[in-house]
């Protein structure tokens, strides 16, 4: 029986979330994990001083003998590929992966969004998993990352795209890799299954579309849109647009960090507006340092992920009849800056004056 100590792993896009999450499971004990990446200078920093992750939120710093591979010196079938790369090429990355893949090897996406439909049609739904996280990393270089999360607050959760006994199974076997991350951080509430991976995909998206969304509006920090006044009720305006979606797709979003998020942050009369109001910088305390990864693209030139994730919602409500003006707007607002038309700054919230948030 295939158990975490026996299993060939591979990080594919290891990039700063994938690069952490490999360092933890070879922190932990694992050493059959391989950290795949086309940047050839991250593979070259990494064979020669290790992988290192900048805990900014604990004031520490893990430094990690890891085994980095640039794509083409893939060389052996994996029996778990943790998918970290960006969604927007996930037919081509798939593809190119089925020759080292075998019938038994399960996929688990870790992409933001609701990833999970894409990678079944290249895989098959029951080889497909899906994992949402709640940690936040940014890329230094050299083999280096920076963990802005406290790493008290890192966790993952995990469930199958298609239940079943085999799929459970599977389950288990992420589930008993991913402890070794835990193990490595000390902390053992890291991994968490899911009963509901649609609920948890939502919540997380709800949690991207907002701070991640508005990020990269203004160039703030997630902390930073939390407590200023106007992105502030922004971001609440998103949540409640992303809950309303996903209440009438049939969706019951799953607990964040042990909060409902809708009791929390979702109400609707005056003083239920008020009270998540002053609740948000509280709530998004341990991520206030996390700025968007679709921030850290634009800046560098390259098409970010907007339309996975506000744009996203914006699909999904209009298949069920909801209207989602705030999503539409930082989708409009990011890809007129990806095309030059504007530039991030905190001015760009004036677009959102005339709507009701």
């Amino acid at each position: 029986m295939m158990t975490a100590e026996t299993a060939r792993i591979a990080i594919y896009g290891a990039g700063a979330m994938g690069t952490v999450l490999g360092a933890l499971l070879t922190q932990g004990g694992l050493k059959n994990v391989d950290l795949i990446t086309r940047n050839t200078e991250h593979v070259k920093g990494m064979r020669e001083n290790g992988a290192t992750v900048v805990c900014e939120g604990d004031g520490s710093e893990l430094n990690v003998k890891v085994r980095a591979l640039l794509p083409s010196e893939i060389s052996e079938k994996y029996d778990v590929i943790f998918l970290m790369t960006k969604q927007r090429n996930n037919a081509e990355i798939l593809t190119g992966l089925l020759p080292f893949m075998h019938g038994e090897t399960l996929v688990c996406t870790t992409q933001n969004g609701l990833p999970e439909q894409s990678v079944a049609a290249i895989v098959g739904e029951e080889r497909t998993f899906g994992a949402a996280t709640s940690y936040g990393a940014t890329f230094i270089g050299g083999g280096r990352m920076a963990l802005t999360s406290k790493i008290e607050a890192m966790s993952m959760e995990i469930g199958a795209y298609q239940r079943g006994e085999k799929s459970e199974t599977r389950l288990n076997l992420l589930g008993e890799i991913l402890a070794y991350a835990g193990k490595a951080t000390g902390n053992v509430t890291f991994v968490k299954k899911a009963d509901n991976l649609l609920g948890a995909r939502w919540s997380k998206l709800a949690i991207n579309a907002a701070f991640s969304g508005l990020s990269t509006v203004t160039g703030l920090t997630f902390g930073a849109v939390a407590k200023k006044r106007k992105t502030r009720k922004i971001a609440l305006g998103i949540l409640r647009e992303c809950m309303d979606v996903a209440k009438a797709a049939g969706v019951t979003l799953a607990p964040m960090q042990g909060h409902d998020m809708e009791k929390l942050l979702g109400g609707r009369t005056p003083i239920k507006r008020f009270i998540a109001y002053m609740v948000l910088p509280f709530a998004m305390k341990k991520h206030k340092k996390l700025v968007s990864g679709m921030l850290k693209d634009v800046q560098n030139g390259r098409k970010c992920e907007i339309d996975y994730v506000n744009g996203v919602v914006v699909s999904e409500g209009a298949l069920v009849g909801k209207e989602t003006p705030l999503c539409r707007q930082v989708v409009e607002i990011v890809h007129g800056i990806e095309n030059g038309l504007y530039e991030t700054d905190y001015r760009n919230t004036d677009f959102f004056c005339f709507m009701n948030v």
